[in-house]
């Protein structure tokens, strides 16, 4: 009796009704139901069109994506959800954060625009200035690339 237990212990499925929530920063003026997809301009402007398109699960990746992408719209956080499989973004997970802890992602295929997250906190605005220093040094250096 006691193996049939531990049997329905360890095989028994685990539910949770919590799903998974995506998130997409940026400067896009997007209306819940809209697609974000490949093929338009990077959220940075140097690296134009690109293959893939990046979501976040963490609020503050997203954050820093809606602070450091290009334009003059206003600073944006977006609920997506992926219409087809994503992977890790290997820009992050393969250089700067091995194991993915910034739960950072891509696709080929669209995020369809569920909600916006109208309440966060941004960054200092000196954070700010030190991060785009850094991608700045970067690019000089010619190391901004994007592995697409």
């Amino acid at each position: 009796m006691e193996d049939a237990q531990r049997e329905t212990k360890t095989t028994a499925p685990s539910y949770s009704p919590f799903a998974q929530t995506y998130l997409h920063g940026t400067r896009a003026d997007l209306k819940v139901g809209d697609y974000i997809q490949v093929g338009f301009n990077s959220n940075y402007a140097q690296y134009g069109k690109l293959n893939h398109i990046y979501l976040t699960a963490t609020l503050d990746a997203a954050v820093w994506g809606a602070e450091l992408a290009s334009g003059e719209g206003r600073e944006r956080i977006y609920l997506v959800e992926p219409t087809g499989p994503i992977e890790d973004d290997p820009n992050l997970t393969n250089r700067k954060f091995p194991g993915n802890p910034t739960m950072a992602y891509r696709s080929v295929h669209p995020f369809k625009v569920v909600g916006e997250v109208t309440l966060w906190q941004g960054h200092s605005p000196e954070q700010v200035k030190a991060m785009k220093d850094e991608l700045a040094k970067l690019r000089e250096q010619g190391l901004d690339t994007i592995e697409n």
